[in-house]
C-alpha cells in the first residue's frame, strides 16, 4: 500500500526526521503532538489543562488536513509526565470525546516528554 504524507500550517512542524501524520489505506497515524502553539513555535503559557488544550487542537489541524477529524479517531495514547494529571487532562479530554462515540485510549505516565511538556497524545483515525 502506498503511504501520503500529511503536512499542517495547523500544527508545530516536526523537528527530526518523522512526519505529523501518513496515510495508509483508508488509516491516518499521527505523531504524538505536544502543546506547541503552530503560530508561535511555543509552548503554551499554563498548566496540564492548557497544555491538553493545545495538543487536541495541533490533533485537529492535522486531521483536518487529511480529510479526517475528531469525531473519526478509532484510538488515542495519551502520555503523562505525572499521572496526577490525569484527572485535569481528562475533563479536557471529555470535551471533545463523549463516553458513547469515545476512542479506544491508552493512557501512561512517562519519565519525561520532549521539551518536557506535561502531555503528549498520538491518535489514529479514519479517513
Amino acid at each position: 500500500m502506498e503511504k501520503k504524507i500529511i503536512k499542517s500550517s495547523k500544527a508545530p512542524l516536526p523537528v527530526g526526521p518523522y512526519n505529523q501524520g501518513v496515510i495508509v489505506g483508508n488509516l491516518i497515524y499521527l505523531a504524538g503532538q505536544i502543546p506547541i502553539d503552530a503560530k508561535t513555535n511555543e509552548f503554551v503559557p499554563g498548566g496540564i489543562s492548557e497544555q491538553a488544550e493545545q495538543v487536541i487542537a495541533n490533533i485537529k489541524g492535522v486531521l483536518e488536513e487529511a480529510g479526517s477529524s475528531l469525531e473519526k479517531i478509532v484510538k488515542t495514547t495519551v502520555f503523562l509526565k505525572n499521572m496526577n494529571d490525569f484527572p485535569a487532562m481528562n475533563a479536557v479530554y471529555g470535551k471533545y470525546f463523549k463516553p458513547q462515540t469515545a476512542p479506544a485510549r491508552s493512557t501512561v505516565e512517562v519519565a519525561r516528554l520532549p521539551k518536557d511538556a506535561l502531555v503528549e497524545i498520538e491518535v489514529v483515525a479514519t479517513i
